[in-house]
């Protein structure tokens, strides 16, 4: 059975490659994979995906498939060693591939959700400190889109809020559009000072907008050091996940390889063993959700 299958993986990877012996093989799998993600990848995932490539930090053709190569390896390495099994291991490495687009999504929305908040602290910062001069929200507004210090989709956004402004001469509904959209501490806090402020007609805010502006510095420095715990939580929690994979090496150490072959006849054994690797498996992909989600959230 096994040899059958390898015979049959061999025959198939011939006739692929007499197939496109003329063409660049990596070119075809890359744009194979192009047309399959045109189709099918969902819409966030083309969202973030678009904006990481435009910010230049999209893995190449060839990192995916290092990513590609490196992850089957460890899941044929890994399988291979608990049960010894060429099949089974076969079907580990597909499901192992199977996760690469998922990684990428995670990544890219880190990337992205990395963006937001960069673009975030732009976007009031500068509000701030344009509303010292003008008095006026939706004038702030247009003296940071006119900087040109922002980016779309925030730049498209406040220009939406200055449109929603002028459409219905309060800033009530511009400022319930732009929270909706990004449902940050600092952004809710800075339309609540300048609603008041609007609303009430304070003569001096300057002590309001000194104390905001305080408020967004400490709040972007928590975020940037949270950033740092993270990466090296993510390290730690990477490396301690692979460590587990291998704890089967110090079973078959104390019991010997003959008796742990022999251990593997038991169906009881075996199904404990792919528990082992569903469940540390499990808890990796949800470290690496968590890493990679909700920067810059309160």
């Amino acid at each position: 059975m096994i040899e059958l299958l390898l015979l049959l993986i061999i025959a198939l990877f011939i006739v692929f490659y007499r197939n496109y012996s003329g063409n660049n093989m990596g070119k075809f799998i890359t744009q194979q994979t192009q047309v399959f993600y045109n189709k099918y990848a969902p819409y966030s995932f083309k969202k973030v995906r678009d904006k990481t490539k435009e910010l230049g930090q999209e893995y190449t053709p060839r990192q995916y498939l290092i990513q590609i190569v490196l992850l089957g390896g460890f899941a044929g390495v890994v399988s291979y060693l608990y049960f010894y099994n060429l099949v089974t291991s076969v079907i580990y490495i597909i499901v192992a591939i199977a996760f690469v687009p998922y990684l990428a999504f995670l990544r890219c929305k880190r990337v992205y959700s990395e963006f937001i908040f960069e673009q975030i602290q732009v976007y009031t910062s500068n509000t701030i400190m344009e509303f010292a001069t003008t008095q006026s929200f939706v004038k702030s507004l247009e003296g940071v889109i006119e900087s040109g210090i922002l980016e779309d989709p925030v730049k498209r956004d406040v220009q939406h809020m200055i449109d929603l402004a002028y459409q219905n001469g309060t800033i009530d509904e511009s400022l319930a559009y732009m929270a909706n959209l990004y449902p940050f501490y600092i952004v809710k806090n800075m339309h609540q000072l300048f609603l008041q402020i609007t609303k009430e007609g304070a003569k001096d805010s300057s002590e309001s907008l000194d104390n905001m502006q305080n408020d967004i510095d400490m709040l972007v420095e928590s975020v940037y050091r949270d950033r740092i715990d993270r990466q090296t939580f993510h390290q730690q929690f990477i490396q301690f996940g692979l460590m587990i994979y291998f704890m089967v090496m110090v079973v078959q150490y104390l019991v010997g390889r003959e008796s742990y072959l022999n251990l593997l006849d038991s169906l009881f054994v075996r199904i404990l063993l792919h528990l082992v690797l569903i469940v540390n498996t499990y808890f990796l992909i949800k470290g690496e959700k968590f890493y990679n989600e909700n920067v810059g959230a309160e």
